[in-house]
């Protein structure tokens, strides 16, 4: 018979006898009453939770300004009620039974529920650290399995088990055991992580001395560091050798170097754009089409909100080899231009005049960079100007301003009587062979360019 097999056929027949011979032991007087009192506590518990579970709820639902994560832990204490008040039942049961009986034999299996139940309710508050709910979910059930065992006295007996169980390929051996320790291993160190990477990144996007870019940049670097020791760590921990999955990443590195170019150069992008502090999160740019601002950073994409709710992932390289407006990369000021014509008769003094009262009406409108306003040409049938003035708040969008700068000017010029005029054509229906005399010509071209 294979030597592997054999020793699990011996562990699986030692700890089958170790159970027969527990079981066989709580057929005991002593211990059966001890079993009625547990059960006893198992249904007073249930009954209790559900009265005071509903009356807990109640008061819940009036609590308002409190911080979530005490909300969060009043809700794992409403949905434990029973194994809350299981524990305290099945605790007082002990303490009142050790002070009858001078043996303490006579509340052993009291004392045993007692402490599983404990460990039971402290893994489901220590879980909750875990984010994910599947994830949370094979953390508990892992961790209850495990202290039960532990109280049970069985641990021994499953780790022989499960290390019997395991695959030979040459000088390596991996047994069920060497991988359940590497995943709580990894697991245990990945929380870990994850919990430094959170207080550090938060007292990094506080600290106002470090710029935005560099902010990012950071808490990216961090994360990368600490998760990548936490996976390297708990394959040390569990005896994996690491030189040859070094040589093992260098030669995967090399394949996705070809495979992966634009990843990779997205991704080198990013650091550049973090390095060089040309974007940063709240800048508002225009790339082509698209004109909006910075919402956040990634390792591959940058995320840019426009005006109206839309989200564009723009790649990295696109900013690095396009051309990128910032509106506000050294600074939030941002001079505007709009253009318009008035009628032949009017003054342009005047209406430069106008049109600067009208420009600082409006209230986004910079008072300490004057608007200018400046004939540009004589059309056909106007006369054109062109009206400058400066925002410091290119944020809260380019088109609403322009639109306001518009309607100032149409009230303006309404009030002072400048008019806006517009080309007028005619048309003249000719009959079937006529052709149009020099006069009619004429008209026509002169009611073409009519301003009024």
């Amino acid at each position: 018979m294979d030597p592997g097999l054999e020793s699990l056929i011996g562990h699986v027949q030692t700890l089958w006898m170790q159970l027969v011979a527990q079981a066989s032991s709580l057929t005991l007087p002593s211990r059966l009453y001890q079993f009625e009192i547990i059960l006893g506590c198992i249904a007073l518990a249930w009954l209790m939770a559900r009265v005071t579970g509903e009356r807990m709820r109640e008061w819940m639902r009036g609590l308002e300004g409190w911080p979530k994560w005490r909300l969060r832990v009043l809700l794992t204490v409403n949905r434990r009620l029973h194994l809350i008040w299981f524990i305290l039942l099945i605790w007082g049961a002990t303490w009142i039974m050790r002070s009858i009986h001078i043996f303490p034999s006579r509340s052993f299996l009291l004392a045993l529920a007692g402490s599983i139940a404990t460990a039971w309710l402290l893994v489901v508050f220590a879980t909750r650290l875990v984010r994910n709910s599947a994830l949370r979910w094979v953390v508990r059930w892992g961790l209850w399995i495990y202290v039960t065992l532990y109280y049970l006295g069985l641990v021994d007996e499953i780790s022989g088990f499960l290390d019997s169980v395991a695959l030979q390929l040459g000088n390596f051996r991996l047994s069920l055991l060497t991988l359940i320790h590497a995943l709580v291993v990894t697991a245990i160190l990945f929380t870990g992580a994850r919990l430094v990477t959170q207080v550090t990144a938060s007292q990094i996007r506080t600290n106002e001395s470090i710029s935005p870019s560099m902010r990012v940049l950071s808490v990216k670097l961090l994360q990368i560091f600490l998760y990548g020791a936490a996976f390297f760590l708990g394959l040390k921990a569990v005896g994996f050798d690491l030189t040859g999955l070094a040589v093992l990443s260098g030669a995967i590195g090399v394949g996705l170097g070809f495979g992966l170019q634009k990843v990779v150069s997205n991704l080198v992008s990013g650091m550049i754009i973090l390095l060089d502090k040309s974007i940063k999160p709240g800048d508002v740019i225009s790339l082509g089409e698209t004109f909006g601002w910075i919402n956040a950073l990634g390792a591959r994409y940058v995320s840019v909100v426009t005006r109206d709710g839309k989200e564009y992932l723009i790649p990295n390289e696109d900013l690095i080899t396009g051309q990128v407006v910032n509106w506000s990369h050294s600074d939030n000021f941002v001079r505007l231009d709009i253009f318009f014509g008035t009628a032949y008769r009017d003054d342009p003094h005047l209406v430069r005049k106008t049109a600067i009262a009208a420009a600082k009406s409006v209230s986004r409108v910079l008072t300490t960079t004057e608007p200018v306003c400046h004939i540009v040409g004589f059309g056909d049938s106007s006369v054109d100007y062109i009206l400058r003035f400066w925002i410091s708040d290119p944020t809260q969008g380019l088109t609403n301003i322009r639109g306001n700068v518009f309607l100032a000017l149409w009230d303006a010029f309404r009030a002072e009587g400048i008019s806006i005029p517009f080309p007028q054509r005619e048309v003249r229906m000719l009959k079937d062979g006529e052709e149009p005399d020099e006069a009619t010509v004429d008209q026509g071209f002169l009611n073409k360019a009519a301003p009024d």
